[in-house]
């Protein structure tokens, strides 16, 4: 059997968010095949494993949850990555359990940016997902453009600047956004995901306000053009550089231009497990499971009214798909993404808005929709994770010679 050690929480406004999208997967990994070992990252770091991480509804209460966990760390040995006790206990056992392959389920900042990546790099341990680069560049909006426009993938037009240069000559990058766009603008924290800190502005004094609004969150910005006649479409992706598969296309409907925080995640002004303190908490782990590819109140663990497929024709459908697949490898992803498009309905045009390297639920409807079960796309990522761990060790990452043992020493160091 194979031990999957899945982190989830972490320190970021998403905490909660990842660990509905957990739950919502460990349901579909087959219990033959893989044993779960539930690695909870505190909000304040801390890292946690036991049982009753496995059920939704004891995340209610967060004090007498933690109390029935143990504080780990994870520490390679020679033969093993091990979960430990931590701090260590001079009674009874301190190895509480190995990992063979980690399965991060974590949204945002201090996690998806590729932290969490390097840790499990230095684990040597094989993990599904976006390797440390494709986790950065996926996570940050600013060097995500960036690297779609060098590529020559279509993206808006867009403006960014770092917090302290606005603090220091704020009329002056107001000045160069008024210059390279026109309103309507949207504003957007360099580094953010699930639409936090993201406000539309008409105009200047709206454009002032998103910026400071923006920068409570990063300290960067991005300043967007704005599409005013909009479809949003998503499209998710599975696979490798080498090789991937897209599903079909949603279309997210929304309650206002933007798709807020609260449309992702909270429905009908109520509550939907969100926030996990609520009584309805627990509804989070079957809600949405079953959307059967039809418009629903399910989403990638949110509770968006959703078209799919989406309402454009076929070879609108196929160009997304391609672009889809593009962005992915552009940005060296691996294992499960959905990537988000804004079309000009006047135009036709399509441009790609971001890539979710991680994306709630892992997108979990769209395979489902495609025909596809969720258990089998779970599997086809651990395999991905597998498959290129041992392509790595057959890199070259150091030299057996020690030349600081080498007789004359080193060349220009002092005696």
């Amino acid at each position: 059997m194979i031990k999957v050690g899945v982190f989830f929480g972490g320190k970021s406004v998403e905490h909660e968010v990842s660990v509905i999208t957990m739950h919502q997967a460990i349901d579909s990994l087959n219990p033959e095949k893989y044993e779960v070992v539930p690695i909870y990252i505190a909000k304040d770091g801390i890292m946690y494993t036991g049982d009753d991480l496995l059920d939704l509804y004891s995340f209610r209460d967060m004090d007498v949850l933690l109390k029935r966990c143990y504080k780990v760390a994870v520490v390679k040995t020679e033969n093993e990555v091990q979960v430990v006790r931590c701090p260590a206990t001079l009674f009874g056992k301190n190895v509480i359990n190995t990992i063979d392959v980690a399965f991060p389920i974590v949204h945002g900042t201090n996690c998806e940016d590729g932290t969490l990546a390097g840790f499990l790099n230095l684990l040597d341990l094989p993990y599904v997902g976006p390797d440390i680069m494709g986790s950065s560049i996926g996570m940050d909006k600013i060097m995500q453009k960036k690297v779609l426009r060098g590529s020559g993938l279509p993206v808006v037009d867009f403006v960014d600047f770092y917090a302290m240069d606005y603090i220091k000559d704020e009329e002056k990058i107001l000045k160069e956004i008024e210059e390279k766009l026109e309103y309507p603008v949207i504003v957007k924290p360099g580094n953010l995901g699930s639409s936090v800190g993201i406000k539309k502005a008409d105009n200047k004094a709206e454009l002032e306000e998103a910026i400071d609004f923006a920068m409570e969150f990063a300290d960067r910005v991005i300043i967007e053009q704005a599409v005013t006649d909009l479809k949003e479409i998503n499209c998710a992706v599975i696979g490798n550089l080498s090789d991937s598969e897209t599903s079909i296309c949603e279309e997210p409907i929304f309650t206002d231009e933007i798709l807020s925080y609260a449309d992702k995640y909270i429905g009908d002004g109520k509550t939907k497990g969100g926030t996990i303190g609520g009584e309805k908490a627990g509804a989070v782990k079957t809600a949405g499971m079953k959307s059967g590819g039809k418009t629903s109140g399910s989403s990638d663990g949110n509770f968006t009214n959703k078209k799919i497929p989406a309402d454009i024709s076929k070879e609108k459908s196929e160009e997304i798909q391609e672009l889809t697949k593009a962005a992915f490898k552009t940005l060296g992803c691996s294992g499960f993404s959905r990537v988000d498009f804004l079309m000009d309905n006047k135009t036709g045009k399509v441009y790609i808005n971001e890539i979710n390297t991680i994306p709630g639920a892992l997108s979990f409807y769209l395979w489902e929709a495609s025909g596809k079960s969720f258990e089998e796309k779970l599997d086809q990522a651990i395999d991905i994770a597998l498959k290129r761990y041992r392509e790595r060790q057959s890199l070259t990452f150091s030299y057996d010679q020690n030349i600081l043992a080498m007789q004359g020493g080193v060349k220009g160091s002092k005696k």
